[in-house]
């Protein structure tokens, strides 16, 4: 016996439109969420991939941020200085200044690569995302301008109680552990010398001197010497 096909619900004039009107009437009696940029400023997740903050003092000049960009869009340039021994008697040695860092951000594709491969900490990404121009040419931020942005760049999260310390907290702490012992060493040390100086016994008296002889008196006797009275 054939199976009769499904019958199909029957819908009324106007169906469609009631709904519509429903959700409307809905939507209506709800708040409004409409965000009133530029006059509030959105309030952004902390890892917003915005632009990219330069930390100059950290880069070295390694390049290994140009080379692992994708796009080629970082243009690095610098120049090599000599810098006098630490101590007497040391060889010079040569170091890389940076001379010019830019990113051109219409050519970046905020992958990240070359802040996950810095190796000294020196790229961070910033929420900062006002940054539109009407020319594409001056999309090409110099390090002045990434320098800038650096300041936004929210803290980092805190650490789990039982996590590892970071090593250079660790490093750090223990250069000024070891700078203060040295320094309780030494004032211990003066302490110590500057007491026994202190306490050093007084010098023996000396042999006491030999009386003078008495004067002559010019008739050969010895001038009489007055006793006790």
């Amino acid at each position: 016996m054939a199976e009769s096909p499904a019958r199909t619900p029957r819908k009324f004039p106007g169906s469609g439109l009631a709904k519509g009107l429903a959700v409307t009437l809905r939507t209506m009696t709800r708040k409004s969420v409409t965000a009133r940029y530029p006059d509030v400023q959105p309030e952004l997740p902390p890892r917003t991939r915005g632009v990219i903050g330069l930390f100059e003092e950290n880069c070295t000049v390694c390049m290994l941020c140009a080379r692992e960009c994708p796009d080629w869009c970082i243009y690095i340039d610098s120049h090599k200085e000599t810098v006098p021994p630490a101590a007497p008697g040391g060889r010079e040695r040569s170091r890389n200044v940076l001379d010019r860092f830019a990113i051109d951000f219409s050519l970046c594709m905020y992958c990240g690569i070359c802040i996950e491969v810095c190796p000294f900490d020196a790229l961070f990404w910033s929420p900062e995302f006002e940054y539109a121009e009407t020319d594409i040419r001056e999309l090409t931020h110099e390090r002045d301008k990434l320098r800038e942005w650096m300041w936004t760049v929210p803290a980092p999260p805190a650490l789990d109680p039982a996590a590892e310390e970071p090593k250079e907290l660790s490093a750090a702490r223990k250069t000024a552990e070891k700078i203060a012992t040295e320094a309780a060493e030494a004032a211990e040390a003066a302490r110590v010398a500057e007491a026994a100086e202190s306490t050093e016994p007084p010098a023996a008296p000396g042999p006491a001197p030999a009386p003078s002889p008495a004067p002559d008196s010019g008739d050969g006797t010895a001038p009489e010497q007055e006793g006790p009275r």
